[in-house]
């Protein structure tokens, strides 16, 4: 039996995707084959363990599913191992801790306040309770990593662990530097690319499989998949601990989790077939041509973009004195979704941040291109200079959105 009130709340959701511009970074749109295996008959099965070694009978094309997205994966990112059982980011990157530390050991990641996510160390967070945390950030005049200071903080500090990657840094990372500084320490390198994924295999980011021991990230965002992740050891990760797979495999099941969502898997695998289409580097490199153009725009109308730019999905806009909870309410009131981000050395705090965060993934998803970029660009810097401005602003939205519909 349907259950209307459901069906109700979910069509109003899809309405209100429809009829608005989506410019958050870790928000993308799905194709209808991924949405399709996510709600097909594999969402019934269990299968605690791993392929050939279940806990539960009836296993047999769910066996054959899984190792089909583990190649998948690794013929995608050209590494050896992966698993695909993850539940999402941040349970993928707490297996790799529990896989490779232990309590109390040091870890280096980039601070929050800085860019750098949740699970890199965040004293709030099980990676800062569990763990000794240490940071690096970004230099105050250029707002850009100085991997220089990353070198002696880490040469001062000697973590097991040096986590790359970040949730708001519109720039690319080196991983060759980060790959060079954990050698000098002894430290594993973890690569968190969930925000960049897609961008990584479309060849518009830096790859960091040849430097990273483990890499983990999100099969959404620009990936453009499920929620759901992988984790990757690399041919360094092999090198340096030949047992690091199967580390990794116990610390995701039994260590931190139960039966895998094989629903989720089977659409990470649509999705990693998707990238392998031609099309896929087309998309990536519209998403950064995208998001260059509109941080240029947003200059224009007298903003501060925070580094100067960006070389990727997303950019950080300084609000001047305005505040971030109040910005992203006046978008959402003009059909435009953002998120309230702090900026570098903020004053003020995270709930309510001196910036904006704005990405470019889900409008390249729709076909738009620069020229929309131009106009979506004038749109946000009208509104957040003058509120009242927003349901004047809402009418082009929808116009746009029209001609732009999510496929």
């Amino acid at each position: 039996m349907e259950d209307k009130d459901v069906q109700n709340i979910i069509k109003k959701e899809e309405e209100r995707q429809k009829g608005t511009l989506n410019m958050i970074p870790s928000e993308n749109h799905t194709s209808s084959a991924v949405r399709e295996v996510l709600s097909s008959v594999l969402g019934d099965k269990y299968a605690e363990g791993y392929p050939q070694k279940r806990y539960y009978g009836g296993n047999k094309y769910i066996d054959e599913l899984e190792e089909l997205c583990r190649e998948r994966a690794k013929n995608l990112f050209g590494v050896p191992y992966v698993n695909v059982q993850g539940y999402s980011g941040s349970p993928a990157n707490h297996a790799v801790y529990f896989a490779l530390l232990e309590p109390g050991d040091k870890v280096m990641g980039m601070s929050l306040l800085s860019g750098g996510h949740l699970t890199h160390g965040w004293k709030v967070n099980f990676s800062g309770k569990y763990y000794e945390s240490v940071f690096y950030g970004v230099d105050k005049d250029t707002e850009l990593i100085d991997y220089e200071e990353v070198r002696k903080t880490a040469l001062k500090e000697k973590p097991k662990m040096i986590i790359c990657g970040a949730t708001s840094y519109p720039r690319l990372i080196d991983f060759k530097r980060f790959r060079e500084i954990a050698d000098e320490v002894g430290a594993y390198l973890c690569a968190d690319i969930s925000h960049i994924a897609g961008l990584v295999v479309s060849g518009v980011h830096p790859d960091p499989t040849p430097y990273a021991h483990v890499v983990t990230t999100t099969t959404h965002k620009t990936l453009r998949g499920p929620r759901g992740a992988i984790i990757m050891v690399t041919h360094s990760g092999v090198e340096k601990d030949k047992n690091m797979g199967e580390k990794i495999d116990k610390a995701v099941f039994p260590g931190l989790q139960g039966g895998p969502h094989e629903n989720s898997i089977a659409a990470i695998a649509v999705c990693l077939r998707e990238a392998t289409d031609p099309s896929f580097i087309d998309y990536g490199k519209q998403v950064v041509s995208n998001c260059r153009v509109f941080a240029e725009e947003i200059k224009k109308s007298g903003f501060r973009v925070v580094s100067g730019g960006t070389d990727n999905h997303l950019l950080l806009v300084d609000l001047q004195g305005r505040e971030g909870i109040d910005a992203q309410s006046a978008l959402e009131d003009a059909g435009i979704m953002v998120n309230k981000n702090t900026i570098p050395f903020d004053e003020n705090p995270p709930f309510n941040p001196s910036g904006i965060r704005l990405g470019t993934p889900a409008l390249t998803s729709r076909g738009m291109k620069e020229g929309e970029m131009k106009e979506i660009a004038f749109l946000v810097s009208q509104t957040l200079m003058q509120h009242d401005l927003a349901p004047q602003t809402y009418k082009r939205v929808e116009e746009i959105c029209e001609k732009f519909p999510i496929i």
